[in-house]
């Protein structure tokens, strides 16, 4: 009688693994966990980080000199 909760919770904690397996596998294939120092780094430095060869603009500036 005092154990029919069992039935309930160990096929609820099971399906919670797999729930958290899951989302833990979606983390690593979408690259959440690649690069962890670099973050923390970020926020030290006020400016934003450039991308200058890929802007057309900069392209242009860089004739015009």
């Amino acid at each position: 009688m005092e154990l029919e909760i069992l039935y309930l919770l160990i096929p609820l904690s099971l399906v919670l693994v797999v729930v958290i397996g899951g989302v833990f596998w979606w983390a690593v294939k979408r690259g959440q966990f690649d690069d962890l120092e670099g973050p923390a780094y970020q926020i030290l430095f006020d400016e934003e980080p450039t991308k200058p060869e890929s802007r057309p603009d900069a392209a242009a500036r860089e004739t015009k000199k």
